[in-house]
């Protein structure tokens, strides 16, 4: 879906001087562009991704695009953190890579992802949407949460999808997370993007009972954006259909830099906290938009809290 009312942009991101931040997903698409955008107004930008070879070489290309677009930018801060969403034990060791800098984070973006996969298993033996796209970045914000606080005002940005509302009619099944099952690779990816939805409202709360104010954690859909993150769907939709696909998004959809932006908007605009915005859910660009109602089920949020402790608790405990 395509939103054609313009509310943010790049040209209204603030001056990041002084601010850290982390990108999940960061070396290509729009995490790319995000990251880009980030340094570009000073922040010290971390690009958390899997490969160190991809992340090194993105790194460069972005500090030669800022070199052509802000020549009078003295230092361009992005460095490299590596991250493994597919395993709780690489999440948890990159969390702690950082926090041993011993340096402020004011900004992390769970922007990494994968979308229509075939059915596989992670390391920890877990559905591999569900574990790349919320529980991996379920541990490693969980992680970093006591810095985030600490470093507060500061924000934590879900990105999410209005494919959420894809996921099986009862929201998530926990029963399923194992086992292919009945579920379609894009029930799949509805529910990976639900739980992130889930999983911000939750977090909101537990943050406003523990009187934690300046701490925004807020989801979006960055609108359907022509990247590879649709690299997968000929093995499961076939190649009539992703040669649709990619047409459609080529022609119709949003370019990484527009795509970015509402992530953007939710990670620097002064509005998010002006207005006190949290909790919510964010459309191109920079909208609030309600989520399906087992977004805003609250009783499933809390299920899946206790289910995601459970699970990363044994497994980087075993």
């Amino acid at each position: 879906m395509v939103f054609f009312w313009i509310k943010f942009g790049i040209d209204k991101i603030p001056d990041l001087t002084g601010k850290v931040a982390i990108v999940t997903g960061g070396n290509s698409g729009i995490g790319y562009t995000t990251c880009r955008e980030l340094a570009a107004k000073g922040a010290h930008v971390f690009m958390a991704c899997r490969s160190r070879e991809r992340g090194s070489e993105a790194i460069e290309n972005i500090k030669e695009e800022i070199k052509k677009s802000h020549p009078d930018l003295l230092q361009v801060q992005l460095e490299l953190l590596d991250l493994d969403l597919m395993s709780m034990k690489s999440c948890k060791k990159a969390a702690e890579e950082f926090l041993a800098k011993d340096i402020p984070l004011h900004i992390l973006i769970n922007n990494g992802g994968i979308m229509a996969c075939p059915f596989a298993l992670s390391e920890d033996g877990i559905e591999s949407q569900f574990a790349t796209n919320y529980l991996g970045h379920f541990v490693f914000t969980q992680t970093l949460l006591p810095k985030i606080i600490e470093s507060q005002p500061a924000r934590i940005v879900n990105v999410s999808s209005l494919a959420h509302r894809y996921a099986p009619s009862c929201g998530i099944d926990f029963d399923e997370l194992t086992v292919e099952g009945n579920t379609s690779a894009v029930s799949r990816y509805g529910r990976s993007k639900l739980a992130l939805i889930l999983y911000t409202k939750a977090l909101t709360k537990r943050l406003e009972d523990e009187g934690i104010k300046d701490v925004y954690v807020n989801s979006l859909h960055p609108g359907i954006v022509h990247t590879d993150l649709s690299r997968n769907i000929r093995d499961t939709a076939g190649p009539i259909f992703e040669t649709i696909y990619r047409g459609y998004t080529k022609l119709f959809g949003y370019d990484s830099t527009s795509g970015a932006v509402t992530q953007l908007y939710c990670a620097t605009s002064p509005e998010v906290a002006d207005k006190n915005l949290k909790g919510l859910f964010f459309v191109p660009q920079a909208y609030i938009w309600p989520p399906s109602k087992l977004a805003q089920d609250p009783e499933l949020a809390e299920k899946l809290w206790t289910f995601s402790e459970k699970i990363m608790n044994e497994k980087l405990n075993a």
